[in-house]
């Protein structure tokens, strides 16, 4: 069958935020951002999003193939404390996280009520079974088109081709992305005008959502230190990340900030 939808070259939605370090990150809030997804998603707009913490604006310094696929997004929401914050120094005195693992929730409550299709692509086929689980306990009534564990391997024009179709035939408004950065982000960029939906790179949010991973306590993530409960969690994979990467974007804000000249706002 044949899936009508609206390139998304037709329908262009200026976008307002400021670049933090070399990512432009969009200033919204939870309602715009949720809303535009239900729109595109419900008009099978191939589009994409990315969700930025400061592992991915770091990335986007030292990657330029990712630095253009995030720069090229259709939106980029700040996730993680840090560029919500470099974002209210910036200018945007509201702004809030705008993180993974809730935005899928979310939509997911939208796409229930409004009877939208999602698809999940990534992961292992033993975190999407248990995803499924539990999603069905929280949303008796979403429509889930299919979920995919792609193998841990480029794959080839046929077999991409073939998950493209797969998604495509789903019926799906939105694609949850699970392959983690930066590959999520160049998969979501190479796949623009291909899949009819709205893609949506969220990290490690099935393996939040599927009980596979504790995520930190609501507490810990108010206060903008889930990084330090994950490092406290996994601390051989993750301690050079958080703190490398950390490192590194506290020395280039700083630098950014006070080659900009921009006045002093509130945190």
């Amino acid at each position: 069958m044949k899936m009508q939808f609206q390139a998304y070259e037709e329908n262009v939605m200026p976008r307002d935020g400021k670049p933090v370090l070399e990512a432009f990150i969009d200033a919204l809030t939870w309602d715009e951002a949720i809303g535009r997804i239900v729109q595109w998603g419900a008009a099978r707009e191939s589009r994409y999003v990315c969700i930025c913490n400061v592992h991915s604006v770091v990335t986007t310094t030292n990657d330029v193939e990712f630095k253009i696929a995030v720069n090229n997004a259709d939106m980029a929401t700040p996730d993680g404390a840090p560029i919500a914050w470099a974002l209210r120094r910036l200018g945007h005195a509201a702004q809030e996280r705008i993180n993974g693992p809730d935005l899928m929730m979310k939509y997911l409550a939208e796409a229930e009520r409004l009877g939208q299709t999602v698809f999940f692509y990534g992961s292992t086929e033993s975190t999407l079974a248990k995803l499924r689980v539990e999603l069905a306990k929280q949303f008796p009534t979403l429509r889930i088109g299919g979920t995919c564990s792609p193998p841990f391997r480029a794959l080839t024009r046929a077999e991409d081709d073939q998950v493209v179709n797969m998604i495509n035939e789903s019926g799906a408004n939105v694609v949850f992305v699970g392959l983690g950065c930066p590959k999520q982000e160049k998969w979501m960029a190479d796949h623009r005008g291909r899949i009819n939906a709205v893609m949506i790179g969220v990290g490690a949010a099935f393996d939040y959502h599927a009980g596979v991973i504790k995520r930190a306590p609501l507490w810990w993530q108010r206060n903008g230190l889930e990084w330090l409960y994950r490092l406290g969690s996994e601390p051989r994979r993750l301690f050079k990340r958080y703190m490398v990467t950390n490192t590194l974007f506290v020395f280039g804000f700083v630098r950014q900030f006070v080659s900009a000249k921009l006045p002093v706002t509130d945190a």
